[in-house]
């Protein structure tokens, strides 16, 4: 599905893609002057502790050098020596803008070692959580966005939307922020009475608050288009080449996305398009991440229509913990939750990569379990990493007022970079 850039007959702009200086455009003259610009790490243009070493010839770029790692965080060790559960709330501290969709790509690529195959209604209800995490990772995204450029009024409003998925993730999980929901096998409780009648009002009206709240004010605005356009180009051969995912990769023209392309937990089953851009600029990326709310919200409003019943855990209680009421009157589910909660679940030897569509791009885990109750090995594919590694080609060429933008338009978040 192509976005298409509106029109701007109302709001005409000279502004001729084609003549922009393309990335990489200036050359470093080793006999030339440039002066050296820290931007970062602390910047609130750079979304978290992300330093640029910027080489100026005036005003226009000529070199930048990404340095990231402030925060030592190691969770890819914490997650080989806590274990499996313990491990799913540190993955809320990764992109933390949706947390939720982290804790199911992670119990899902630790599913998939061992062939687990969680319930229907689970698999509707992760769909259901995952889809609002994206919605709320891209009302954040476009307002920190619009901010960045200077339109805080935007910010004020997608941030009152994404109060509204606060209180739904609140009713759910009994966290606002830090979720902690998911479970290897499951997730941690079932739907609260009237919760999903308070998600479909809130998804059926989000597309028209959009459109009065965010594009009447960016869309065709002068400046922010002026802003937009024809900067940050990321050609398509060069987003593959770079291995961008996620709006990154499909807003240069790449029709990539793993709900399509390798479907899990149902997605197969529901309706919903795949927004590509059409001149990978700044602007397009904008675009897409609109249009990709609105395609989040078609989908939650399909699994809350075929929301099945039945349970929302596997049957085996060496992987998920027995009801309390079976804990109290059975030896035997005793033992099982003990041995869960103190060891873990008991998962055969396996060895697997699994790559989840989260908001920034592809979330991937490969995971290798020796049959004890914690990965032998856990690697993280975390797409704002990837993703990042392009800016020594985007930035040069550009202006320096342009670098807030490109950044903004990459949509990164640091805590899931320096995992």
């Amino acid at each position: 599905m192509a976005i298409a850039r509106p029109s701007l007959e109302d709001n005409p702009l000279e502004h001729d893609i084609e003549k922009m200086a393309p990335s990489g455009a200036l050359e470093r003259d080793p006999d030339g002057e440039y002066m050296l610009l820290n931007m970062g790490p602390s910047h609130p243009s750079t979304h978290g502790v992300l330093q640029i070493v910027l080489e100026l010839d005036g005003e226009r770029v000529v070199t930048a050098k990404p340095e990231i790692g402030y925060l030592h965080r190691g969770m890819e060790k914490i997650a080989e020596t806590y274990g499996y559960n313990k491990f799913i709330p540190y993955t809320d501290r990764m992109d933390y803008l949706a947390p939720i969709s982290n804790n199911i790509a992670c119990a899902l690529g630790i599913e998939a070692v061992n062939g687990i195959v969680t319930p229907p209604r689970c698999q509707a209800i992760r769909v259901i959580c995952a889809e609002l995490g994206r919605i709320s990772a891209h009302l954040l995204g476009l307002g920190a966005f619009a901010m960045d450029v200077g339109a805080l009024t935007v910010f004020l409003y997608t941030f009152r939307e994404r109060e509204v998925i606060y209180d739904l993730m609140e009713a759910l999980t009994g966290a606002r922020f830090t979720v902690s929901f998911t479970r290897v096998g499951g997730i941690a409780r079932d739907l609260p009475d009237g919760w999903t009648d308070a998600v479909l009002r809130f998804v059926q009206k989000l597309p028209g608050t959009l459109e009065e709240d965010v594009e009447l004010l960016l869309t065709t605005n002068r400046i922010w288009v002026d802003r937009l356009q024809g900067v940050g180009v990321i050609p398509r051969d060069v987003a593959l080449d770079y291995g961008l995912t996620g709006p990154c990769l499909r807003g240069s023209g790449v029709e990539w996305d793993l709900r399509k392309e390798q479907p899990y937990i149902g997605y197969e089953n529901y309706d919903f398009d795949v927004p590509v851009g059409e001149h990978g600029d700044a602007y397009d990326r904008y675009l897409l991440r609109i249009e990709e709310i609105k395609q989040s919200a078609r989908i939650v409003q399909q699994a809350i229509a075929k929301l099945p019943g039945g349970p929302i855990c596997v049957e085996d209680h060496k992987i998920v913990l027995p009801e309390k009421r079976k804990v109290l009157t059975s030896m035997e589910e005793l033992i099982h939750q003990f041995m869960v909660v103190t060891e873990g679940p008991a998962l055969p030897a396996g060895e697997r990569y699994f790559g989840c569509e989260n908001p920034k791009g592809e979330l991937g885990f490969y995971v290798k379990t020796d049959g004890t109750g914690k990965p032998f090995r856990l690697r993280m594919r975390a797409p704002s990493f990837v993703n990042l590694a392009i800016l020594p080609y985007l930035f040069p060429g550009a202006l320096l007022s342009d670098t807030v933008a490109i950044l903004g338009s990459l949509d990164f978040v640091m805590g899931e970079c320096d995992r």
